[in-house]
């Protein structure tokens, strides 16, 4: 389908839909890619361990880093579409959120190298037998932690993304402004929990992002099944 701007502004409730179902996509294999792979795969503690069961699930483990990358791939349109809808609310901030996001998802694209690093060094090839198995099984298991804090690094910048956007919708007008005041929580959880990650690690929990699913849903939701304000939307453009 061919981006028309004009069209657009004068109906974005199409987009806006096609923005929301992507979300829901981004979402749905974030979350598969998290809890039935690495979650299930990943032991704790115990490289050994974490090393076998990614030995024996080597597909499904792939299977999750490609999750990772449509969930990626979708976050694109995602974001251009945001611009477009947040635009008329402040052009210059839309435009430093959508580049925020762009950082984001390079740097989590970046990180998945580090999965597939975690796979390579259990493999077979004949420049991994200088290591023992032992030492290969800790690189794995290293690749893997990595991993954890450079998608927590991505996370920083995504949670700027979160409170950028909160602020555009709840002074849109034609979104609700609940749903700004979530994606605002959400992002001061994202940034609360990767600085935790980094600086005081034992803070960081998966319980301070329960908020930040909320948010992201409820917006994939509206988007999907209500899309903008019309009338509100219309009066942005004619007071341009």
């Amino acid at each position: 389908m061919k981006f028309n701007l004009k069209h657009f502004e004068n109906s974005p409730q199409l987009y806006a839909r096609i923005a929301g179902i992507l979300y829901l996509v981004i979402i749905v294999m974030g979350f598969c890619a998290e809890t039935f792979v690495r979650n299930k795969l990943f032991v704790s503690g115990d490289a050994t361990a974490t090393a076998n069961n990614i030995i024996h699930a080597e597909f499904l483990w792939k299977i999750g880093i490609t999750a990772d990358l449509i969930m990626q791939i979708c976050d694109l349109p995602v974001m251009i579409i945001l611009y477009y809808l947040l635009k008329p609310i402040s052009k210059k901030l839309a435009l430093l959120n959508l580049s925020f996001n762009l950082i984001q998802t390079a740097v989590l694209v970046a990180n998945k190298l580090n999965l597939l690093a975690a796979l390579f060094f259990l493999g077979d090839a004949a420049y991994l037998k200088s290591f023992t198995p032992d030492q290969l099984h800790t690189l794995s298991y290293l690749s893997i932690k990595l991993h954890d804090f450079g998608f927590g690094v991505g996370l920083i910048f995504f949670g700027f993304v979160c409170l950028f956007e909160g602020y555009l919708i709840f002074k849109s007008g034609y979104f609700p402004k609940t749903i700004g005041v979530l994606m605002a929580i959400a992002g001061i959880c994202y940034l609360f929990n990767s600085f935790a990650l980094i600086l005081i690690p034992q803070l960081s929990s998966i319980a301070i992002l329960m908020p930040c699913l909320l948010a992201e849903l409820s917006l994939s939701l509206w988007l999907v099944f209500k899309g903008v304000n019309l009338p509100v939307w219309k009066q942005h453009f004619q007071l341009k």
